[in-house]
């Protein structure tokens, strides 16, 4: 019967669908983006290192007019001594890598890439930051001992100089008028939305041979620490801030002259920011369902009206009132769904569209579509609720005699 009805007033149904339709498609299109974009980028955070603290002179978080980069940049740079003292002083630190990085071309056979990203690690790198290899291998401990010329390149970097990542194994390339040969190819990562290592477009060398390759001092030195097993991120950066403050020969009264940057905390950060992303989605969501809350109520006053000698004669059969009140409140919840599935289709067509724009995966989670279909069910009741009552409570001889 709700099918008839729905089918036999087009234009009214089409109407009262719309409001609901519009409004899962804002709700389930903004927790769809919203969620697969914190994800991606919480992904991100983490391929940073898990429980890992990075030691530096410069804070990470913060930024803009108020950043006091004046009193950073007057501390002492990481130095690679330090892992040494770290790991004897540091009880909670599984893993303590060493890392320079900077930024310069790379030559092989004439063909000159730039802006190629080079880090010259330790060998707990490995072990903190994890390297996927396509082809070849990684670089081994004791290249990393001997300070080998042997370097690992990104799959873009292989791909731009050999023609194809599987022909780079073996090949000599010049970097900083070094010659360097290739060992290993990583796994295509894909674009990063928060900068990252972007392995893609990097080489991979031993410290021992990059510091005769790169100066030291302006490389934006840092030392990785990861904590052991079980081992929270603060209970890691407690045990740390005390070491580093005997390694530098700090008094009591003297202030830090080191940045100790969790991950842990931009994991946080992440999530403090979408959950405010949230918020606005449900807001402008909330508005565009209570339209179509009120489009739906409208319709099943109508349909009381049409029906009401239809209810009567029901009643006077024997048709009990919470058997009329729950026909009606079925009707209006499934007009809901209909508008809920109808808004869900959208969004999946959406989620294809971005996920080919941003090249990662936009998805709607199970929880979000029973989440939906949820919503719409609720909003169904409550639209429907006062129209079903007072079909419910029509005296059927009244009703009868209605035209």
């Amino acid at each position: 019967m709700a099918l008839q009805e729905l089918w036999k007033n087009k234009l009214r149904t089409f109407l009262s669908l719309f409001g609901i339709t519009i409004g899962i498609f804002c709700i389930i299109g903004v927790l769809a983006t919203v969620n697969s974009l914190e994800q991606n980028i919480q992904n991100e955070v983490k391929s940073l290192g898990s429980n890992t603290i990075y030691i530096d002179k410069w804070e990470y978080a913060g930024g803009g007019p108020d950043y006091p980069w004046w009193k950073y940049v007057k501390r002492p740079s990481p130095k690679y001594e330090e892992i040494k003292e770290i790991k004897d002083r540091t009880p909670s630190a599984k893993y303590v890598a060493f890392n320079l990085s900077t930024s310069d071309n790379i030559q092989f056979q004439g063909n000159i890439l730039s802006g190629v990203h080079i880090y010259g690690m330790s060998e707990d790198f490995k072990n903190i930051q994890p390297v996927d290899i396509a082809y070849g291998r990684f670089i081994t401990d004791a290249e990393f001992a001997r300070g080998s010329n042997a370097i690992v390149v990104g799959n873009e970097v292989a791909e731009k100089l050999f023609g194809a990542a599987d022909r780079a194994l073996g090949k000599v390339v010049v970097a900083k008028n070094k010659q360097m040969q290739v060992v290993g190819v990583i796994k295509k990562q894909g674009k990063s939305m928060i900068g990252g290592w972007d392995f893609d477009v990097s080489i991979l060398l031993a410290y021992k041979f990059a510091r005769g390759v790169m100066d030291e001092r302006r490389s934006d030195p840092v030392i990785m620490v990861q904590g052991k097993d079980n081992l929270s991120s603060k209970a890691l950066k407690d045990d740390l801030a005390g070491s580093m403050r005997a390694i530098h020969r700090l008094s009591p009264t003297q202030e830090d002259n080191f940045s100790l940057n969790d991950i842990n905390d931009f994991s946080e950060a992440v999530s403090q920011l979408f959950g405010s992303v949230n918020i606005g989605g449900w807001a402008i969501a909330t508005l565009s369902l209570i339209v179509g809350m009120f489009g739906v109520a409208n319709n099943m006053f109508v349909t009381v009206r049409e029906r009401t000698s239809q209810i009567g004669l029901k009643k006077a059969i024997g048709a009990k009132s919470r058997i009329i009140l729950t026909e009606f409140l079925l009707e209006s919840a499934f007009l809901c769904i209909i508008g809920g599935l109808i808004g869900l289709t959208l969004v999946f067509i959406l989620t294809k569209i971005l996920s080919s724009v941003f090249h990662f995966p936009i998805f709607i989670s199970t929880n979000n579509m029973v989440l939906a279909i949820g919503i719409c069910i609720a909003v169904g009741i409550l639209a429907g609720f006062i129209p079903a009552r007072q079909a419910a409570r029509l005296d059927p001889v009244v009703a009868i005699r209605s035209k």
